[in-house]
């Protein structure tokens, strides 16, 4: 007889799910908040306030190993205690109209659900903040931490849909009057706007947030096949364009998409953080556990 296993979130498989929960963030510099008492950490402490545990991860030191688990179940439990350094992690997943496109903003939701569970797992402080939403103050999470703020956290994220007109640029900035806190900015945007990311991105930086920058474009935005007179419309603002013997630009676009790409990854390492473009064709398993694995985004 088939054993049946219901899923924890419709936005990852269990497979996914429980490798997430083993990986953690791995930033270039950890960038903590020291606020003694009150601020929890995703490494073993000496501190006498328990928290939780956690599944031993290669290179975790192994002197918080609690061994009285170990010799119950034969597998490696890490101990966890109030500390005085946490890691905040801000997650800026635009949800504006043109994400919508290609199964863009489902990759989205993936990745920022599974980068989402490693902060929780390692009792960093997690929030989610969308962007592109219209005027006035966009849904976001507040931040929470630790394995009991899961459900809440897919609640979230599985409620959020895509539709808006608000650039990214735009947004970030926004995020930044209602967000507290240094750690990792994970920005997971096609990047698809008139304006400049700098301004954003120099603001993100100063506020002591470490930016991963995640570009997710459609296979058709990536490699167009187009031919003849066509009318482009805008998927935000409903503008249109007009274009005689399309397929004879298709060099230029290619230009300027590799452009963006080129631009958007050097804003992001001249400001100490990641930048990494993707198709909304690759699955999460492959995005996760090989590219941002690769790439050291994770560990």
């Amino acid at each position: 007889m088939a054993v049946v296993t219901n899923q924890f979130t419709t936005l990852l498989p269990n497979d996914v799910l429980a490798r997430a929960e083993r990986m953690r963030l791995n930033p270039l510099r950890r960038r903590t908040n020291r606020m003694r008492g009150e601020h929890m950490s995703g490494k073993g402490g000496t501190s006498i306030e328990f928290s939780d545990f956690r599944e031993y991860v290669p290179g975790d030191d192994i002197r918080y190993i609690d061994w009285n688990i170990f010799s119950r179940l034969n597998e490696p439990y890490l101990k966890l205690y109030a500390h005085e350094e946490e890691m905040h992690v801000a997650i800026l997943l635009d949800s504006s109209a043109s994400m919508q496109f290609e199964g863009k903003f489902e990759l989205a939701r993936q990745v920022a659900a599974a980068l989402g569970v490693m902060g929780l797992m390692s009792v960093e402080r997690v929030s989610v903040y969308t962007c592109g939403q219209g005027r006035g103050q966009a849904p976001f999470l507040k931040p929470c931490s630790g394995r009991v703020s899961l459900k809440r956290f897919f609640q979230f994220l599985e409620q959020t849909e895509p539709g808006g007109s608000i650039p990214i640029e735009q947004c970030l900035e926004e995020v930044l009057k209602q967000h507290s806190g240094k750690g990792i900015a994970v920005v997971i945007s096609d990047f698809l706007t008139y304006g400049d990311v700098s301004r954003s991105f120099n603001l993100l930086h100063g506020s002591g947030l470490e930016i991963y920058g995640l570009q997710i474009l459609g296979p058709t935005e990536l490699n167009p096949e187009l031919a003849g007179d066509m009318r482009f419309v805008d998927a935000e603002s409903n503008a249109t364009l007009d274009v005689s013997s399309v397929g004879e630009l298709l060099g230029l676009y290619h230009q300027h998409r590799q452009a963006l790409e080129d631009y958007l990854g050097a804003q992001c390492r001249k400001r100490s953080g990641r930048f990494i473009s993707t198709s909304s064709e690759t699955p999460v398993k492959t995005l996760l556990f090989d590219q941002l694995l690769r790439n050291a985004w994770i560990r």
